[in-house]
């Protein structure tokens, strides 16, 4: 979890710290207790050499037994002390050992006499013949009783307010993670009561700063995840919508022809089952192209420069045929050069195939249907019918999915509007439905926007 996670990170470091502190702090107090006892054994050192003297040729020490305890008694610690000539030769006390190392007159060292522990001063006394002492070496050995309980003394009024505050500081840390870490409890919890299907975003109101863009990247997915199971759905219900009558349909003349065993009526229902099955056909492949076109889902499509006059004239050109079935004048109106815009030629001529079925379709029979591109400030392509005229209220609804005008008598899904209302969205241009320029029949018009050059 985060918060043992945290509480890990920032608590052994303390420890960690804690422990350091302590070594560091028992150096520094047994080095302060060493100094400061220091001291005193070395005017003892010199206390002792002050008493020396020369009498017939040998070095005699004038310390009564009076004063050897005053100088030397103690409660705590036991002091030896050892005076030797400069030969080495003992003179008075007894056996402390030399102190190894250092430099000048008075040095210091740790030894162990009778087997205990014990500091040594040594002194070293030079000769001075005006005052008759003579050149001699002092050494006294102190225990290290009095040491200890000072080292442990300055240890204790050191390390327990330290200890104290580590404490408090751990507990400040804790109380400090608990309390940063409350509002994403808070945020787990109104997760987790959450109904199922309720994707709506979740609020950032509380949040610390640092949360909040990783919060806010999942509100984003979440509403991609929402809008991606919104399509499914719609597209679900619509090819359950469409695909509903022509199933049955199909279904039911299949079963008649499986009954029949006149030779007439089994040809009109495979006829009419084939028909089906067309129509089928045509619904499977708009409410695919219906989803293709969809601009969340063709986000990634690459559009690039062409020229729409003469797309518009190639589909054109494929639905000759088709009109002169039904003895419609299919007219073309270009420009003489090229009308650039950006766009992806596959989408387009699904457009203006959609475009011109809707307008063959409802047009009458003998009528006119033209398709004009126009070069402008933005570029544009018209398909003019001689249908049935939209009523201004309706224009808008045309473009929704599966509405279709009552009263026309074509067949449609309803479907073709919408996909290229989805396919000129795709392209930045819009599309709308006015009067012909004559009054009879309707004119969609798809206007793109202007080809920018690339910024260099």
């Amino acid at each position: 979890m985060l918060r043992t996670k945290l509480l890990v990170w920032l608590l052994v470091p303390l420890g960690a710290l804690l422990a350091v502190d302590f070594v560091l702090t028992t150096w520094m107090a047994r080095d302060i207790a060493q100094r400061a006892n220091d001291r005193p054994l070395g005017e003892i050192a010199r206390e002792i050499s002050l008493r020396l003297r020369t009498e017939q040729g040998a070095i005699a020490l004038d310390l009564t037994q009076e004063a050897q305890l005053i100088l030397l008694g103690d409660a705590t610690d036991r002091l030896r002390f050892e005076v030797t000539d400069g030969r080495g030769r003992p003179v008075a006390g007894e056996a402390v050992g030399a102190v190894a190392g250092g430099a000048g007159a008075l040095r210091f060292g740790d030894g162990v006499v009778a087997g205990e522990p014990v500091r040594v001063a040594e002194l070293a006394v030079a000769a001075d013949p005006a005052s008759g002492r003579p050149a001699a070496v002092v050494r006294v050995a102190e225990t290290l009783r009095r040491r200890e309980a000072l080292s442990r003394e300055i240890l204790v009024s050191v390390l327990v307010p330290e200890v104290l505050l580590v404490a408090v500081s751990l507990l400040v840390v804790w109380f400090g993670v608990v309390h940063g870490l409350a509002p994403l409890e808070r945020l787990r919890a109104t997760l987790a009561v959450r109904e199922d299907g309720d994707w709506s975003p979740v609020g950032v109101d509380g949040v610390p700063g640092e949360v909040r863009p990783l919060l806010e990247s999942i509100n984003a997915l979440v509403a991609r995840l929402d809008l991606a199971l919104t399509l499914q759905t719609r597209f679900i219900s619509d090819a359950a919508h469409q695909l509903k009558t022509p199933i049955t349909v199909l279904t039911t003349q299949v079963a008649i022809a499986a009954r029949e065993s006149d030779p007439d009526r089994q040809r009109e229902a495979l006829a009419k089952a084939s028909a089906g099955l067309e129509r089928l056909s045509r619904v499977v492949s708009q409410l695919l192209s219906l989803a293709r076109n969809e601009p969340e889902a063709a986000a990634s499509v690459a559009l690039v420069p062409l020229d729409v006059g003469a797309l518009a004239l190639e589909v054109a050109t494929r639905w000759v045929p088709e009109a002169l079935k039904k003895r419609v004048d299919l007219g073309f109106e270009g420009q003489d050069r090229p009308v650039l815009i950006r766009g992806d030629a596959s989408r387009l001529q699904e457009l203006f195939d959609n475009l011109l079925d809707n307008a063959v379709r409802y047009s009458r029979e003998g009528g006119r249907v033209t398709v004009r591109v126009l070069d402008g400030p933005e570029p544009a392509v018209e398909v003019n019918d001689d249908g049935p005229g939209i009523p201004p209220g309706e224009r808008q609804r045309v473009f929704g999915r599966f509405h279709r005008l009552l009263g026309s008598g074509a067949e449609g899904s309803g479907l073709g509007l919408a996909i290229a209302r989805e396919i000129a969205s795709l392209h930045g241009a819009r599309i709308g439905l006015g009067d012909d320029a004559d009054g009879v029949g309707n004119t969609f018009t798809v206007t793109f926007p202007v080809l920018r050059p690339p910024v260099a």
